[in-house]
């Protein structure tokens, strides 16, 4: 399953890769518009070339779409090159505006409006919208913790569009990527990330978690690893094969259970390899996971008995 990424050429008509401001066509309304409106509000200003009261108003609904910094996105869509979408709106006069939220068009006006109209309708808009990076980033992390992967890639890439080399952003693409399935994409996010980047602990550990679905996708049934631990159960290499296929299938604290087994009875197998791999979990599941401080614990319990 491959999710939205951020789109690596402009949107139609939007100059240097804005998102903000950008001209929509038929073909590309539902995503420009409707898809995106998902996301954040979608103003769409319905024009032609021969209206006058159309030329005051595109620079102020501009302007004020603009002052939102990125809050609300304006579509200009030029009703003589592409008549359908507001025949279907039935849309009689023009300058007319509709604002799309969730697919839906919820609010609006027709003809040359004052600025203050304009901020007033996007400040209802965007009430309670997040005002930061930060804010955003928080819920998109809160979307792929309850696996809402679409609406996760979307704030990601949302942030990565105005932000390219934001790094919790690309760490939290990445996962979803993962979380998805799409080992190749989560990889090609990474690929993006700056050289100054490559040492940063959310980009390390989606690095990490790469490298532990690499190795996993490689030593089959759990069931067949579980018997031959039952077989031999001082067969380390089974055993360890199998705390990573069960840590693939997210079955996260049996994982934990089978590396500290090693633990206990060979510190020195494969040179500290099942410390080693404990390491790896932590760094992949990252410092404040549940798992991580359990198996932290549990871990110290035997190193320092």
């Amino acid at each position: 399953m491959l999710l939205n990424q951020p789109a690596d050429t402009p949107a139609p008509g939007a100059a240097g890769g804005d998102d903000i401001v950008i001209d929509t066509t038929t073909k590309t309304f539902m995503k420009d518009v409707v898809e995106e409106s998902r996301t954040r509000p979608v103003l769409v200003d319905f024009w032609a070339p021969w209206c006058g009261p159309c030329k005051q108003l595109t620079p102020i609904i501009e302007k004020v779409v603009r002052a939102a910094k990125g809050k609300v996105r304006l579509a200009k869509m030029n009703t003589d090159e592409h008549p359908a979408v507001a025949q279907q709106l039935g849309i009689q006069s023009l300058p007319t505006v509709y604002a799309f939220v969730n697919g839906q068009p919820v609010d609006g006006f027709m003809g040359a409006q004052p600025e203050g109209q304009i901020k007033a309708l996007v400040d209802r808009l965007t009430a309670g919208a997040p005002d930061s990076t930060e804010e955003i980033l928080l819920s998109a992390d809160a979307a792929l913790e309850e696996g809402d992967l679409v609406g996760a890639s979307e704030l990601y890439a949302h942030i990565l569009t105005e932000e390219p080399e934001n790094l919790k952003a690309l760490a939290g693409l990445a996962r979803t990527q993962l979380a998805a399935g799409s080992l190749d994409a989560a990889k090609a996010i990474l690929a993006k990330v700056p050289e100054k980047g490559a040492n940063d602990a959310a980009i390390a550990a989606v690095r990490a978690a790469i490298e532990l679905e690499e190795a996993a996708a490689a030593l089959g049934d759990v069931k067949d690893l579980e018997a031959k631990v039952a077989a031999d159960p001082l067969d380390h290499q089974a055993r360890f094969d199998l705390a990573l296929a069960l840590n693939a299938r997210g079955k996260r604290e049996e994982a934990i259970d089978q590396l500290l087994t090693i633990v206990r009875r060979d510190r020195n197998w494969n040179d500290d390899g099942a410390r080693k791999q404990l390491v790896q979990f932590f760094e992949a599941w990252g410092p404040a996971d549940e798992m991580t401080l359990l198996g932290r614990r549990r871990l110290s319990s035997i190193l320092f008995a």
